[in-house]
């Protein structure tokens, strides 16, 4: 009996006081450094220290040395009262502990989103809209600002460092989620985890999403609140067991879903994630939607192998915890048939007309107006008609979706096609004569297709009988 306890004490205080980087890591008493940290903090940073004693973090005598800490040869340490610190708690800091959390979220899309400084939208926050008028040091010829306080700030930074370890202010502070952190590591826990309370209440909340995951381009905490689900959320927050370690939905709560409960959390049977593409059937963010495996084979990311089946499968998983199979099913063939009829009758038609207009237009982008009409039809209307049916919002997805992209592709961007075709025939360039040609066939033949011959008066007589059948019964109906 008493070698048995002493085994078993053994194994309490190896859980307890276990190395860096197992799972559960905790601290028998705040370290030394730690200590002296907290002195100083306490009465320098009081807001800071309040966060940290409301911590999980400070229960585990997990304080500001175990996560600050550095070592000399990284590019961010500096000395700070006799210690090697960086400013920076970069994923690869927080793994330490987090292993299987930051492998997941490396693993994910979230982590590259910085990859898109140097795409079309940040030409317009750099150029477009911007100049280079904000020099720091790291940036002495500049760089804008409309970049620094936008895109960077939700896609991520790559973070400079100065002199002494210090982080260039147009690169630093920035919690953006695919942040370019100096040690090499891609990402920014804090993003979703904010500091220093990391409090898995506030992350689960609908708006710890929405700071990006906003406005005209992927509305979706807006599409949320105007769902089912949102308005369940509002309505019963106070029965969502939010501050639960466990949340599992179907067991911890059942009131409303949130963000994390369908793309993150657990459910009876899956674990909790920290890849939000695992769940995902569609990526909506191109001008064609594609499947997730393609754009994770593109970042050569893990996801390659994992098919969008096994994906919906897994979101079904957490569907069916509140509603029925058929329920779940039928939702589905509404998805992918908004999608469809995104596709077929204006992105891939939209596609082809702007590859052919190319050569009867000025060449730098942005410069022509049916460069802003076609981008704002796929990236802003086309997108949100595609979230807000993902995601069960109705009016995004017609009025603020399909009905913006119909009325700008026949009132905007046929005209402006027609205008290219009418100045390449009239210039007297035989390239562009040739051009016009090619775009007038074109267009000629998308218009007289079934999806927009209505345009041209060219409706079936049978579909257009019924039509104005089906518009004299509703009259009738409501005459009265």
């Amino acid at each position: 009996m008493k070698n048995e306890l002493i085994v078993l004490f053994a194994m309490l205080a190896a859980l307890t006081a276990g190395p860096a980087g197992a799972a559960g890591y905790m601290l028998a008493e705040v370290s030394p450094q730690s200590a002296l940290c907290i002195e100083c903090h306490k009465k320098e940073s009081p807001v800071i220290y309040e966060q940290w004693g409301d911590s999980k973090h400070f229960r585990g005598n997990i304080a500001c040395f175990e996560c600050h800490k550095a070592e000399k040869e990284d590019p961010d340490v500096y000395e700070h009262y006799g210690e090697l610190i960086s400013t920076i708690v970069s994923p690869k800091d927080c793994g330490r502990c987090h292993e299987k959390e930051v492998g997941e979220f490396t693993a994910s899309h979230h982590s590259k989103a910085a990859r898109i400084l140097g795409s079309l939208d940040n030409t317009l926050a750099e150029v477009v809209e911007g100049n280079n008028n904000f020099i720091t040091p790291m940036f002495p010829m500049g760089v804008s600002a409309a970049a620094v306080n936008g895109c960077w700030q939700c896609h991520g930074s790559e973070v400079k460092v100065m002199e002494n370890g210090k982080l260039d202010p147009a690169t630093w502070p920035n919690s953006g989620i695919g942040r370019i952190n100096p040690d090499g590591s891609e990402g920014s826990c804090s993003a979703c985890h904010s500091r220093h309370a990391f409090s898995v209440e506030q992350v689960r909340q609908p708006e710890n999403c929405g700071k990006c995951h906003m406005g005209p381009d992927h509305p979706q905490i807006e599409i949320y609140n105007e769902s089912k689900h949102g308005i369940a959320f509002r309505a019963n927050i106070d029965k969502m067991n939010l501050s639960s370690p466990k949340w599992v939905v179907g067991e911890d709560y059942s009131a409303a879903p949130t963000c994390a409960t369908c793309h993150m959390s657990a459910t009876k049977d899956q674990p909790v994630t920290h890849d939000v593409g695992m769940r995902i059937s569609w990526n909506n963010r191109p001008a064609i939607s594609i499947r997730p495996e393609v754009s994770d084979a593109k970042l050569g990311l893990p996801g390659a192998d994992v098919s969008w089946e096994v994906r919906r499968a897994n979101m079904e998983n957490v569907c069916l915890n509140c509603h029925n199979k058929d329920y779940v099913t039928s939702f589905y063939l509404q998805y992918d048939g908004l999608l469809d009829l995104y596709h077929q009758k204006f992105a891939e038609p939209g596609l082809e007309l702007m590859a052919l207009a190319k050569p009867l237009m000025k060449p730098v982008e942005f410069s022509n107006e049916i460069d802003w009409t076609w981008y704002e039809i796929w990236h802003h209307e086309g997108r949100r008609a595609r979230h807000g049916v993902s995601m069960m919002g109705p009016d995004i997805t017609h009025w603020h979706g399909t009905y913006e992209v119909a009325k700008h592709f026949y009132s905007e961007f046929v005209p402006q096609l027609e205008e290219l075709i009418e100045k390449g025939r009239a210039s007297g360039d035989a390239a562009k004569v040739q051009a016009a040609d090619a775009l007038h066939a074109k267009l000629d033949e998308i218009l007289n297709s079934s999806n927009h011959n209505w345009y041209l008066n060219k409706m079936d007589p049978a579909e257009k009988a019924e039509r104005e059948q089906r518009m004299k019964e509703f009259q009738d109906r409501y005459k009265n």
